[in-house]
């Protein structure tokens, strides 16, 4: 029995092989499950953000981890679709992306916020500050969590075992975009509109700006 184009690793490779800023909208609705030691849990995506590449690149993004060049850290994003880019931030929290684009051409999709559609158990395990449903993936930091991934699956397949990625049968009806949370800089204005969202969806998480940062003090 062959896989349906929504969940057969091939054709959703090709799919996250696009411009993400294309993607996007197109992903909302996505089930991306992750089978750990300790069960599955399944997210349906309602956010993502779109990232793109360095300032020298064809599509430069000052919002991106790229922006300045490819490093250890974010290598990942320069391989090809469908693989896992998981950074540690603020030294407390994971955020996950799945890359995008040709192999070379560094993009992903930051995975804001979904809702789980299974594993219920194991997430609010994971999540034990969440104290309802809709919260459990409603943030980035949430979404990792709750799906238990951190840097150790940086790099992974996010297509192969023990993960998969179903793509939606259908559009979703109603997506919002906008600018990106808590970007810093040029990339977190209304040039760059590059969060997306389905709308009146409770599991999307708020919006915030990033604080300017505080002039230094002179010596």
């Amino acid at each position: 029995m062959t896989a349906s184009p929504a969940s057969d690793p091939h054709a959703v490779r090709d799919f996250l092989s696009g411009d993400p800023r294309t993607i996007a909208p197109l992903f909302l609705g996505a089930v991306l499950t992750h089978e750990s030691e300790a069960g599955p849990v399944s997210v349906r995506l309602t956010e993502v953000e779109a990232y793109l590449g360095p300032r020298d690149s064809a599509h430069p993004d000052p919002g991106s981890h790229t922006y300045g060049g490819r490093t250890a850290r974010n290598a990942p994003m320069f391989g090809p679709a469908g693989f896992l880019y998981v950074y540690f931030t603020y030294g407390m929290h994971y955020c996950a992306n799945i890359v995008c684009g040709p192999d070379g051409s560094p993009s992903a999709l930051l995975l804001r916020a979904g809702e789980i559609v299974a594993g219920q158990e194991l997430a609010a395990a994971r999540r034990p500050a969440s104290k309802a449903h809709k919260d459990l993936a409603s943030g980035p930091a949430r979404l990792a969590s709750a799906l238990g991934l951190t840097t150790a699956d940086t790099g992974r397949d996010a297509l192969a075992a023990p993960f998969s990625v179903r793509l939606p049968e259908f559009a979703a009806s109603a997506v919002a975009s906008g600018p990106r949370v808590g970007v810093a800089g040029p990339g977190g204005t209304t040039e760059y509109p590059w969060r997306f969202w389905i709308e009146d969806d409770p599991t999307v998480s708020r919006y915030k700006a990033a604080r300017p940062k505080s002039p230094r003090k002179p010596a």
